[in-house]
């Protein structure tokens, strides 16, 4: 089965907020439809109690008990047939168990209506909407007592309604245009966040065609134009392009140095057993020549794997790695008897490969190691700055052997050369420590240590 595309940032955004709008625009609009529906029944509830009042103001009572209604009714509804109000009135029950007072306005007549229930004088009840056998009603009842001259107390009750569908088809209406308002603005919004999603998304499109364009050659860098929450992001791609590029630089331009100097090398060889020389002679001959090979293959290799600066290299601690060489030089070195001591800050961090430092400290100390009498003193700790995300790194290898000339430095850094050619080595320990201070950006000074009175290495990673 096909793996399904993930959605994009665009589309999963517009999603998200779809939902949150659609779930947040109909909550709005149930509570705004109960709002409504209360509003509307609290009107209601008002105007058929006004109508309750306005019939007790113009109507009497006889002397026979019978309720007098008034000449004009609260509202003409009231006197057509049908008209959606009812009125009634409900008197005291007899001991016959019949209704003393009963009558109805003529908008109820024929029609059966829930008027037949009695309240306590100063009852009054709002109910509805109430079932009834021809329709459902909103219906407003009120208890009272009606004095009578020379007949004493008459209790009645007084009910007013009004048809449910009256108020169901207000509420319809207010939903209707709830609806339309609410979906429309709900579709705006969806057009506007689109639109503002797209204008907020453009810098991350822009940086996918700035590295597509950088992965086909058209262009070296991304551009730093970007937001400020863009910028570091960018800064931090255009190092790791530039990394990139000058390992792969480094890899070719090592293949090249290796095919360019063993030339001269297998030159020799092949003219030594063109000319028909003597075996001892030849002998020679391919020892210095298979010497000086292996010399250019172990300095290409060790440039080969110095991996270099990068951005998101893991800290390394500088202890252990440095107890590990200096236990190694030890046993090489045990004729000397040379003690080696170390002065490094817990916080110092290499930022790289583990190869390269070892490399590093490697030929920095094997070198102190060397020309050493006695003594031998490592020293790192952090560099600090202002601003800066990690710290850099300060190494500082001294011994007590001759030292170096300063006007010797630079032929000392140079590749292939020794300072006596009766100690053993091939003379590339200085240049491959010259190549990894390169590749990682560090700096390299020579001169002579105060405290032991030979050579002072000291190396600088500045904090990035």
């Amino acid at each position: 089965m096909a793996q399904r595309r993930p959605l994009s940032i665009q589309a999963r955004s517009l999603l998200a907020a779809g939902i949150a709008l659609a779930a947040f625009l109909g909550l709005t609009g149930f509570a705004l439809d109960q709002a409504v529906y209360e509003t509307l029944r609290s009107s209601l509830r008002d105007r058929l109690q006004s109508y309750v009042y306005g019939y007790l103001a113009a109507s009497d009572v006889a002397r026979s008990r019978r309720w007098l209604p008034p000449d004009v009714s609260p509202d003409p509804r009231f006197d057509r047939p049908d008209g959606g109000l009812y009125a009634g009135v409900v008197g005291p029950v007899e001991n016959n168990g019949k209704l003393a007072t009963s009558w109805h306005s003529p908008s109820a007549a024929a029609m059966k209506l829930p008027f037949d229930g009695t309240l306590k004088p100063g009852e009054a009840v709002f109910a509805g909407p109430v079932p009834g056998a021809d329709a459902n009603v909103y219906m407003f009842s009120l208890g009272v007592t009606w004095d009578v001259p020379n007949r004493g107390a008459v209790n009645l009750t007084l009910h007013v309604a009004e048809d449910a569908r009256l108020l169901a088809n207000q509420r319809d209406v207010f939903r209707r245009s709830l609806f339309e308002y609410l979906g429309g603005l709900g579709a705006l919004l969806l057009v506007l966040l689109l639109a503002t999603l797209r204008w907020s998304l453009r810098p991350l499109r822009r940086i996918a065609d700035d590295l597509m364009r950088v992965e086909r050659g058209e262009r070296e860098h991304l551009s730093t134009a970007y937001p400020r929450e863009l910028a570091g992001l960018a800064v931090n791609l255009n190092r790791f392009i530039d990394g990139e590029r000058e390992h792969l630089a480094r890899y070719r331009n090592t293949l090249s140095d290796l095919a360019h100097s063993l030339k001269t090398p297998l030159a020799v060889i092949r003219n030594e057993l063109e000319s028909g020389a003597g075996g001892e002679s030849m002998r020679w001959t391919v020892l210095e020549q298979s010497g000086r090979m292996d010399q250019i293959v172990a300095y290409q290799l060790a440039r080969a794997v110095a991996s270099g600066h990068s951005t998101f290299a893991t800290p390394i601690a500088l202890q252990p790695h440095a107890e590990e060489i200096v236990a190694g030089l030890e046993k090489v070195y045990a004729a000397k008897n040379i003690l080696c001591e170390f002065e490094i800050d817990a916080r110092a961090r290499f930022y790289g490969e583990p190869g390269d430092l070892l490399e590093l400290l490697g030929n920095l100390l094997e070198n102190a190691f060397k020309w050493a009498q006695h003594q031998v003193l490592l020293t790192a700790c952090p560099v600090t700055g202002i601003g800066a995300k990690r710290d850099g790194l300060l190494i500082v290898v001294e011994d007590d052997g001759p030292g170096i000339a300063p006007e010797n430095v630079d032929r000392m850094l140079q590749r292939g050369v020794r300072g006596d050619e009766r100690v053993q080595g091939h003379g590339i320990g200085l240049a491959i420590v010259q190549d990894l201070l390169k590749a990682y950006r560090g700096k390299l000074e020579v001169t002579r240590s105060e405290t032991l009175g030979g050579a002072k290495f000291v190396v600088r990673f500045e904090a990035a």
